[in-house]
């Protein structure tokens, strides 16, 4: 066991280095111009992911991408990023009927878009499961894109990165931003734990910002970043993100060099052969929903939002009972609390419906003392343990010591023992004389 925690320190220290290294090249002013250094990193990265596999194995009960028919990965990878909408019907009626080629690749050539869109059977598959198999889901995702696009265009443009990375999170987490996959993915962006305290997020018991819709979206653009000064191509890029930079690598040496996903397409892992044209269709069907008689969800909860910055301890009942919100709609505004406690200390925020922020700033300080003492303060912030006082004996426990007396012993005499009175020794042990019996215990509460 000993040697496992030694290998897996090593390991953590490793990627914390090897993290800061991509990141480093990411934020270079001057084009990469070779990038065998980074495809190093990136390659020693992923054969210690296999070490640290080796060591502790994802349990039975998580389930990873099988070795089955093409079909049956095609269909999952599109219905895991659908599984956690619900079915809002559409008041337009769904166009079911298949148009020629011609149509659909001229849209995807007519979107405004650094990344390259082109069009094949494989791309036409996935549209028409978005369109004409998942309508609703479209529908659902068209409503939610008015809340998340604008801040994650904000953030890709200060990263100089193309907008339409944006529709990642629509195959990764249907815009769900708490959604977790079965390997322990999170998020809209959906990092694994690693990744995430990699690339600066705060994971622990209360806090997990892969959920954190500001904070996750930085952490995917500097990861995105660091994969292109890798790479070079946006379409690698997205796959690199899928499977990891180290199967992309390999793909490109079986690939004879080549550095085009179509040509390193037959070298992939199945998963990741699909989530390039999954991502192409994504970007159809959300900006040619309404072609396809898809009209967007009707909004079902606040969309107007503002955040307050607290350094206080805080529990969402605190906030929900006496602004009138409901708790489900808060942790939905904050999913990154994880037991719905802003853990104070260090800066956190938290998002409020607009209309309610107001109210939060004028009553802080009553929200914060409201029910405190039962949903934040009941934790023992100190236990004492009995501590033996030494040559006379007596134990400690919670400021008190006890004495328990022995023959010949007598008031006067156990009173100097303790540097205390006669008279504070009948007081803390309510005694009407002097008497005392040999194995009673006294209390000196000093």
């Amino acid at each position: 066991m000993k040697k496992i925690f030694t290998i897996l320190f090593a390991c953590c220290a490793f990627f914390c280095a090897k993290a800061e290294e991509l990141d480093s090249i990411a934020r270079m002013d001057t084009t990469v111009t070779d990038s065998l250094a980074s495809i190093e990193v990136i390659e020693q990265l992923d054969s210690l992911e296999m070490v640290i596999d080796t060591i502790v194995p994802v349990p039975p009960y998580y389930t990873r991408w099988s070795d089955s028919t093409l079909s049956d990965i095609e269909m999952r990878a599109l219905d895991w990023s659908l599984r956690w909408l619900d079915t809002t019907d559409c008041i337009a009626v769904h166009d079911t009927t298949t148009l020629p080629d011609s149509v659909y690749k001229a849209r995807l050539q007519a979107l405004p878009c650094v990344i390259e869109l082109p069009y094949n059977e494989r791309v036409r598959a996935f549209i028409l499961r978005y369109v004409k198999r998942s309508p609703k889901q479209v529908a659902r995702m068209m409503r939610m894109s008015e809340y998340y696009f604008p801040l994650f265009e904000e953030v890709l443009a200060r990263y100089n990165l193309p907008y339409e990375l944006k529709y990642l999170p629509i195959i990764e987490s249907a815009l769900n931003p708490m959604a977790r996959s079965y390997v322990g993915a999170a998020g809209l962006w959906q990092f694994m734990p690693g990744t995430g305290k990699l690339f600066g997020l705060e994971i622990n018991s209360l806090v997990d910002e892969r959920m954190d819709p500001v904070k996750s979206t930085e952490a995917a653009c500097r990861f995105l970043s660091s994969m292109y000064a890798v790479y070079h191509d946006w379409n690698l890029v997205i796959a690199a993100y899928n499977c990891g930079g180290g199967n992309v690598n390999k793909a490109i040496k079986r690939a004879g060099g080549k550095r085009d996903f179509w040509s390193i397409y037959p070298y992939l892992p199945r998963e990741t052969r699909n989530y390039v044209p999954i991502f192409i269709a994504a970007n159809y069907a959300m900006n040619y929903g309404q072609e396809h008689g898809i009209c967007k969800a009707p909004l079902e909860k606040t969309m107007l939002t503002d955040t307050i910055a607290t350094t206080r301890r805080l529990h969402l009942q605190q906030v929900s009972e006496n602004l009138d919100i409901p708790m489900d709609e808060l942790r939905r505004l904050n999913p990154q609390y994880s037991r719905d406690i802003l853990p104070g200390g260090s800066v956190y925020t938290l998002c409020l419906p607009s209309e309610k922020v107001g109210l939060y700033i004028e009553q802080e300080d009553s929200i914060l003392v409201y029910k405190a003492d039962s949903l934040i303060n009941n934790r023992r912030a100190e236990i004492d343990l009995a501590k033996v006082t030494g040559i006379h004996g007596g134990y400690r426990v919670n400021g008190v010591t006890y004495y328990t007396i022995k023959r010949g012993d007598t008031l006067g005499g156990i009173a100097k023992k303790f540097h205390c009175t006669v008279k504070q020794l009948k007081q803390w042990n309510g005694l009407k004389n002097d008497n005392i019996r040999e194995g009673k215990k006294l209390k000196i509460c000093k």
